[in-house]
This record gives structure tokens, sequence and C-alpha cells, in this order.
């Protein structure tokens, strides 16, 4: 936990070490111990504060986007697969109390798992001090992904873009077949994207949505690039 440690030392935010610890008990551990606690009720308080936050930046921030795209924003911030990404920047992994099973199948290193720590730890830090303390830890950790995210135009949701794409074009509607193959602590999904019934993309990733979203990407780039000849 030391970067986490870190970040939150530089910003003179100092949590209860019990509600630290809180934050890193996942329910398979408790179940295991016979503890009923687990993160899942700050997970809760974690996931509404840090969608509040990211709300009022991008309003504030992007005040030229419209609805859309600021929905777009929020949606790819507060994703799993980003909070995921923070919390391995931070070495959560590193901390998580599992039960047996998790451990078994790495669940430290679960995008599903490290995101809902990720938001036990917002919503201990808020419990800590409130939103003026929670802003500043989520906008320390956060920032650079919020400003990657507001650049990243039709990649904000390529299945989104892509679905807006075909129906302008006429095409129908996209229909994604999903294939999942290896051990259950590393799983590989395989996804096809079918316009009019042809495979436009494929994707491969350690998600469903991950795979889906990069066999949109390749779908959507085929259909908008300039026809050789």
């Amino acid at each position: 936990m030391s970067r986490l440690t870190n970040q939150l030392d530089q910003l003179g935010i100092h949590v209860d070490p019990q509600l630290m610890d809180l934050a890193f008990t996942h329910r398979s551990w408790a179940y295991e111990n016979g503890r009923g606690a687990t993160n899942e009720r700050l997970e809760f308080l974690g996931d509404s504060v840090l969608g509040a936050i990211i709300t009022e930046h991008i309003f504030e921030v992007y005040a030229e986007r419209p609805e859309g795209q600021l929905s777009k924003i929020r949606a790819s911030v507060v994703s799993s697969h980003t909070l995921a990404a923070v919390a391995r920047g931070l070495g959560v992994g590193d901390s998580l109390k599992l039960g047996r099973g998790e451990i078994a199948t790495h669940g430290e290193a679960k995008e599903s798992i490290l995101a809902d720590t990720m938001e036990a730890i917002i919503g201990a830090v808020h419990l800590t001090g409130g939103f003026p303390v929670t802003r500043a830890f989520v906008h320390a950790v956060m920032d650079t992904v919020i400003a990657d995210t507001a650049d990243r135009g039709a990649g904000l949701d390529w299945k989104s873009s892509l679905q807006e794409l075909v129906t302008s074009l006429e095409l129908g509607l996209p229909e994604y077949v999903c294939a999942v193959s290896g051990p259950d602590h590393e799983r590989v999904f395989t996804a096809d994207v079918l316009i009019g019934d042809r495979v436009r993309g494929t994707g491969v990733a350690s998600s469903r949505r991950g795979a889906e979203q990069k066999a949109a990407e390749v779908a959507y780039e085929a259909l908008t690039e300039p026809a050789e000849g």
C-alpha cells in the first residue's frame, strides 16, 4: 500500500487505519474468517461521491461540450476499467484481503475487485474529510485520466460511436459475438462485431467489455477510413 500511502501523505490526508483496512477487505476474506464487515458499504459511498466529483469537474472544465459528450466522459472515467487501472498504479492489489478462492484465481489482478476497492478507498477518504478532502484525492490520482479521456473523441465509447455511425449509414445495428478461453485467472475474451452479417472487427482482451470495445474500434476505423483509389 506504499504508493497509496505516499499519495495520501503528500496530500496530508490521514485515514483511520481501521477504516482503511476495511476498504481493503473483500467479502471472500470476511466470509472465510467469520467477519461480517466488508468494503461493500464503503464502495457504495465511494461510487456516489466519485460520480458527483467527476460530474462537477467535467461540467465546469468542458463547458463547451454537449450533455451527450459529458455523459460519455463521465462513464469512461468512472468505469471499472479506468478505476482498476488507477488502483494498479497505486499498488492496491498488493494489500487486498482476499479469501483462499480469490487468491487461487489471482483476485488481486481482477478488474472488478480492483475497481470496487478503489471506490471503497474513496469512500474511506470521504468519511475522513468530506468533499474537500475527497476532491483533492480524486484530482491527484485521476486528473491525467480525465484529461486523456476528454481527448479521445469517438474513443470515449467505441461501441456507442460505432452504433451512431452505422445508424447514420443505414447499415443496421452491430451485433457482438464473444468467445472465452483460458483458465479462470487468465481468461481471454475474443469478440467479433457483425454488421449486416459481415464481421467488421475483432477484439481480444481480458474482459468481455474490453474485447467488444476493441472490436468496435476496429470496425469504426474501417468504416471511416477513406477508400483507396
